[in-house]
C-alpha cells in the first residue's frame, strides 16, 4: 500500500472538517446523500461518455494502482544489472540463460532472452522501446480518465446547486425553511469542487508519477541490457545506468 495518496486526500478532509467546526458548524452539514450521489455519479457517468465501455476495467486496476504502486526500485536493478554485465564480461553472454530464466521482472527478463539468442542489437532495442511506449499509452487512459472527472466534477456540482436552488424558489411561501435549503443547495458545488481538487485531479497527478517513474524505471533497464549486449564493463554500466537515474548515491564498483 502507498500512503501518499491516501494520506493526502484525508490530511485535505481533516483539514475540511476542522475548518468546519472552527467555525461554528457541525461536519454533519455538509454530508448530504442526494448533492454526494449527483456528484460522484455524474463525475463517473460523464468520464465514462467521454470513452468505450471496455475502458471501465481498465480504470479499475488504475485506480488500484494509484493507491498500491510504490516508486521502482532502480537501486536494485542496477546493482543486478551491474552483476549481469560482468558475469556476461567474463564468462560471455550465454552464461546469462540460467539468470534470463529467473529474472522476476518481465522486461528484464524479455531483453535477456533476445540477447542470449544473439538477437541483432537494433531489433532488441526496437522491441522493448515498443513495449516501454505500449506502456505509457496504456497509462494514459487512467491519466485522462481522472483528469475529465476533475473537469467535470465542479460543473456538476453547480448543477446539484440549481436543483437545489429550484427547490428553494418553489418554497418562498415558508421562509423559515430558506436558509436551511440554500445552504443545502450549495453543499452540491462544495462536494464538486472538492472532490475534483482533493480526489480526482490529485489521483490523476498520481498515476502521471507513476507512469514517469515506471518508464524511467524501464528505460534505465534498456540502458543496461544493450550495454550488457554490447560487452561493455561493468564500471562504465553503472556510469550510464547511474545517468539515467541521477540522484542515487553511487554503487560500489563492480569489476
Amino acid at each position: 500500500m502507498e500512503l501518499a495518496t491516501i494520506g493526502g486526500i484525508v490530511l485535505v478532509f481533516v483539514a475540511v472538517i476542522v475548518s468546519l467546526i472552527m467555525e461554528g458548524a457541525s461536519p454533519t452539514s455538509i454530508i448530504l446523500i442526494p448533492p454526494i450521489i449527483l456528484v460522484f455519479l455524474g463525475s463517473i457517468g460523464a468520464a465514462v461518455a467521454g470513452g468505450f465501455l471496455s475502458d471501465v476495467s481498465s480504470i479499475l486496476k488504475q485506480t488500484v494502482k494509484a493507491f498500491t504502486t510504490s516508486a521502482p526500485k532502480s537501486a536494485d536493478a542496477v546493482t543486478e544489472l551491474i552483476g549481469l554485465a560482468d558475469i556476461a564480461r567474463r564468462e560471455g553472454l550465454l552464461a546469462l540463460e540460467e539468470k534470463a530464466r529467473s529474472a522476476k521482472d518481465p522486461f528484464l527478463r524479455e531483453g535477456l532472452e533476445m540477447t542470449v539468442d544473439g538477437t541483432d542489437a537494433d531489433e532488441i532495442y526496437d522491441v522493448l522501446a515498443a513495449r516501454i511506449k505500449t506502456r505509457k499509452k496504456a497509462d494514459q487512459l487512467g491519466i485522462k480518465f481522472f483528469a475529465d472527472m476533475g473537469g467535470y466534477a465542479p460543473t456538476i456540482g453547480i448543477i446539484g446547486t440549481v436543483i437545489g436552488l429550484i427547490h428553494v424558489l418553489s418554497n418562498l411561501d415558508a421562509p423559515e425553511e430558506l436558509g436551511h435549503l440554500i445552504a443545502g443547495a450549495f453543499v452540491a458545488t462544495l462536494w464538486g469542487v472538492m472532490t475534483a481538487n482533493v480526489m480526482w485531479l490529485p489521483l490523476s497527478s498520481k498515476l502521471k508519477r507513476i507512469s514517469e517513474a515506471e518508464a524511467l524505471h524501464l528505460e534505465m533497464v534498456l540502458e543496461g541490457i544493450m550495454s550488457i549486449q554490447a560487452g561493455t564493463s561493468p564500471r562504465v554500466v553503472e556510469k550510464r545506468l547511474r545517468a539515467v537515474i541521477a540522484g542515487d548515491a553511487p554503487l560500489q564498483d563492480a569489476a
